[in-house]
């Protein structure tokens, strides 16, 4: 852990952090720590941190400092060992963050933080049962190239993930998840440890089960994502295979969500969450899912996850009391890019997405509504509709970013400009942007 306790507080604002930021119930119970573990020498104008200090108090006091308002972290191994922290005094983290951020790194920094060698057994002993990209390398494809028959989903068998699956009738499990949201079915041939499917079809005007079929990369993602929940109950249920489970950790469920999925896997996994004891971290860049989520769960801690390219550091900042936030956040991220020129072209996808859920919330039944008429050149609004309409429908990655032409961001500037003018935020969001940027 690289976080550090300030050497001493000046004598104002260790008052101010004692009467001011140390209080109600999340924070009161921590004054004594810092009471007894800074004192203000005869004569002195600062309070001072004494020797010898423990190492578990000077953790305890480094977390709340984080947690009372320094969000700045220099590592995602520090933001691990936070997030550990702060599952003492919360059941659940819902962390935001887009894409490119770290969100993976981070859980794979946290699963690590939990591995301990077992000195009996002279094996690593985990506490964390993770879902991310790396939880669905652990299945693959056997496309049986030789006769195109044989095809099955296998499973990297020597994977703690899968430990006795044999003895706990998996099949019985997974499949009331699976068919929430598809149609197939699938059977496990534990020996050899692989999975394959079926599905009913039409032939020759028959309904038949059709065996051994290739499911779509969609349909496979879900698959192994009810695997995954299958899982997260035998742990809810302290079967003895999953009793080392302590901390559950999902990094982005199920990869292209649409809205209607999005809102079935929150609340599915929301009621999984409520229904046992395990503290739970799940982190998104998809803001539906990561909004219902929060409105679906009891006082989780929200979080929203922001990187400085430029000096390559991190920043948490709480939107506990700040509803919606992500609109707002998104908001942020679009004026940012306006004003620096850095715009590409997943920026109308965006925009897009804000103008939607702005009509839907006025009640229009199209975002052009929300669109500003040029009575001059442009009185339906119909230009900026097309551009919008063109523009947010390709396939433009994060991944593999494309700049805009000239011509389109001065386009974008405007819709944005016009719609921030006629939707009136409170602009102290924006004006104090460059001040963050450059504290980040």
């Amino acid at each position: 852990m690289s976080i550090q306790v300030p050497d001493q507080f000046k004598k104002e604002e260790f008052h101010r952090l004692l009467n001011e930021v140390l209080i109600g119930k999340d924070f009161e119970q921590y004054k004594a720590l810092f009471r007894e573990n800074y004192k203000k020498p005869k004569g002195a104008d600062a309070y001072r941190l004494k020797e010898g200090i423990l190492p578990e108090a000077e953790k305890k006091m480094a977390y709340v400092l984080k947690r009372s308002g320094d969000g700045s972290f220099d590592t995602l191994e520090d933001i691990a060992w936070y997030f550990r922290m702060l599952l003492e005094d919360k059941k659940y983290i819902v962390l935001f963050a887009y894409n490119g951020t770290g969100k993976t790194r981070l859980s794979a920094a946290f699963k690590s933080l939990g591995q301990q060698m077992d000195e009996h057994t002279g094996q690593k002993a985990a506490d964390t049962l993770y879902y991310n990209a790396f939880t669905e390398d652990l299945f693959y494809w056997d496309n049986d190239l030789e006769n195109d028959t044989e095809r099955a989903l296998k499973l990297n068998g020597s994977s703690r993930f899968f430990a006795g699956l044999n003895e706990l009738e998996m099949e019985s499990r997974i499949r009331p998840i699976l068919h929430r949201y598809v149609d197939f079915d699938f059977s496990i041939d534990y020996e050899e440890s692989a999975v394959r499917f079926s599905r009913n079809a039409l032939v020759d005007g028959t309904l038949q089960r059709v065996d051994n079929i290739k499911v779509s990369r969609g349909e496979e993602n879900i698959f192994i994502w009810c695997f995954f929940l299958a899982i997260v109950g035998l742990a809810a249920d302290k079967v003895e295979a999953y009793r080392w489970v302590k901390y559950v950790y999902i990094d982005d469920p199920i990869s292209s969500l649409d809205d209607n999925n999005a809102i079935a896997v929150a609340s599915h996994l929301a009621k999984l969450m409520r229904e046992c004891d395990i503290r739970f971290i799940i982190s998104s860049h998809h803001s539906l899912f990561f909004n219902v989520l929060c409105n679906e769960i009891g006082r989780p801690a929200q979080l929203f996850l922001q990187k400085n390219a430029a000096q390559s550091t991190y920043v948490l900042k709480n939107t506990e009391k700040t509803p919606f936030f992500h609109h707002v956040a998104l908001l942020r991220e679009l004026k940012r890019a306006a004003d620096s020129g850095e715009l590409y072209t997943y920026h109308f996808n965006i925009l897009r997405n804000i103008l939607e859920k702005t009509a839907s919330f006025h009640g229009y039944k199209h975002f052009s509504s929300c669109i500003r008429k040029d009575e001059e050149n442009d009185a339906d609004g119909i230009i900026h509709k097309r551009i919008l309409d063109l523009l947010s429908h390709g396939n433009y990655s994060l991944f593999d970013p494309k700049e805009m032409v000239e011509e389109n961001k001065a386009h974008f500037r405007r819709i944005l400009g016009q719609f921030l003018e006629d939707y009136r935020f409170n602009q102290a969001i924006f004006d104090d942007l460059p001040a963050q940027e450059e504290q980040q």
